[in-house]
């Protein structure tokens, strides 16, 4: 089937919107690395993006409804990597999340796993035609919570939230009715409040838990857990309307603001006006994108394209959610703009895949 496709159906407009966003995160990563350590940052994510390129474009060719039908062997090999990283991954600040690879770069397979995720819950609920059971909803929980739990283990609560979207999107494209999501919606609030109010509740580690609620009054702990949302506060605040000097970046008062906090970054130097330009691209991204969901060919193509969708959403929301205070820190990357190897290629990988259905769209 894949020899039928054309590349005069790739979405050509999508790249371009993508690229302006990258060209953004690369421009802020070097204004925000300048005199620092990671000086020179840009240029490895300049690398990065164009390694992403090339593996979206091999992406887009091979046929998704044959990845489908082996997503099973996928999904196997995804839980062995979770569990080589739990075994023989690299630590880093008390986390063991990466593997070492040759020349000095690291992977961090928790990134792809989201992909392998969007395929198999695609393909789950692609293949039921009447209306969702209670069985259906513990077995989607099941192949999502069993690689949730093991990423939470390495720790990394970010990446591991991250794969709540896509179960929540099958759910909803699967048939979900609203007294099923009344009853999964209250349950998921009482475990939520049995993680942080029952002390024999070990799911989070008390540094997580604190990351979760310091952004609701930073100012108890401003110098501890409430620290990075201050200044990421304070950063977004001096832009004003154009933006200005990026003292807070520049002076290395705002934390880590190549990767977490490049919006903060970004709004500072560039102010209101330049953060909503960065808003309207995303917008005008995840638009485009399920637009390419409402004329894929087949419903297994539809939940694939509304997968990356809503982990798209999903990041872009808590991120800056997070960098203005609305949201806890956990961590999880801007897409596109952040510095970083594994969640660039991820992206792009997605987008290949999205490409792949829409390059599908007139094939019988």
């Amino acid at each position: 089937m894949s020899r039928y496709v054309s590349f005069r159906d790739f979405d050509w407009l999508l790249l371009v919107f993508v690229l302006m966003i990258c060209a953004l995160g690369v421009m802020e990563i070097r204004s925000a690395t300048m005199h620092t350590k990671f000086a020179g940052a840009q240029i490895k994510q300049m690398y990065w993006v164009a390694a992403g390129v090339g593996m979206m474009f091999v992406m887009s060719l091979v046929n998704y409804q044959a990845l489908l039908d082996r997503i099973h062997w996928f999904y196997i090999a995804s839980v062995g990597s979770l569990m080589a990283v739990l075994i023989f991954g690299q630590k880093y600040l008390g986390a063991r999340r990466w593997i070492k690879m040759p020349g000095g770069n690291h992977f961090q397979p928790s990134e792809w796993v989201k992909l392998i995720l969007i395929l198999t819950v695609a393909k789950y609920f692609a293949d039921k035609h009447q209306e969702l059971s209670w069985p259906d909803f513990v077995k989607a929980g099941a192949i999502v919570g069993f690689p949730m739990l093991m990423v939470l283990a390495q720790p990394d609560l970010g990446t591991a939230l991250t794969y709540v979207p896509i179960a929540v999107m099958g759910v909803f494209l699967g048939g979900m009715q609203w007294k099923q999501g009344f009853v999964v919606a209250l349950l998921a609030a009482l475990g939520i409040g049995a993680v942080f109010f029952i002390p024999r509740v070990h799911v989070l580690k008390s540094y997580q838990k604190q990351r979760l609620t310091s952004f609701i009054d930073p100012t108890l702990d401003p110098q501890g857990s409430g620290y990075q949302v201050e200044q990421s506060k304070i950063a977004v605040g001096s832009g004003g309307l154009w933006g200005g000097k990026g003292s807070q970046t520049h002076g290395a008062f705002l934390p880590v603001p190549q990767t977490d906090f490049i919006f903060a970054a970004f709004s500072e130097e560039h102010g209101f006006v330049g953060a909503l330009g960065v808003l309207l691209l995303y917008f005008i991204l995840l638009m485009r994108l399920t637009q390419n969901a409402q004329t894929a060919p087949d419903r297994a193509g539809t939940f694939v394209v509304m997968g990356v969708v809503a982990v798209l959403s999903f990041h872009v929301l808590v991120n800056v959610g997070m960098v203005v205070g609305f949201m806890p820190v956990t961590g999880i990357p801007l897409p596109l703009m952040s510095y970083g190897g594994s969640s660039v290629l991820f992206m792009f990988l997605a987008l290949g895949m999205v490409m792949n259905v829409r390059m599908r769209r007139f094939v019988n």
